[in-house]
């Protein structure tokens, strides 16, 4: 299936992207502080593991990171390994 049609939601209330598959919902924390945002911690439901979908939310998170023209400070361990495996992202960097 192709999950990457799937829209990703900014929950600002609680300082969430929500990325929902299946009935499941994956997040990221973020906080935003003079226009950058710290990518904090990813989470996917065992439910939805093996699927791709952190992958695919991160993209889209970054998508919408630059479209807004912030900066990125990724704090998350995923976020880290996935700016390894796509050097093209690096330039949101702070």
């Amino acid at each position: 299936m192709n999950y990457a049609d799937n829209d990703i939601i900014d929950n600002e209330a609680i300082h969430n992207f929500e990325f929902f598959v299946d009935g499941h919902r994956s997040f990221i924390d973020y906080k935003t502080r003079d226009n950058r945002i710290y990518l904090i911690h990813t989470e996917v439901p065992e439910e939805l593991e093996g699927r791709g979908i952190a992958g695919i939310m991160v993209e889209k998170v970054l998508t919408y990171v630059e479209q807004k023209d912030m900066k990125l400070v990724p704090l998350c361990a995923y976020v880290k390994a996935f700016l390894k495996r796509h050097p093209e992202w690096n330039r949101l960097l702070a």
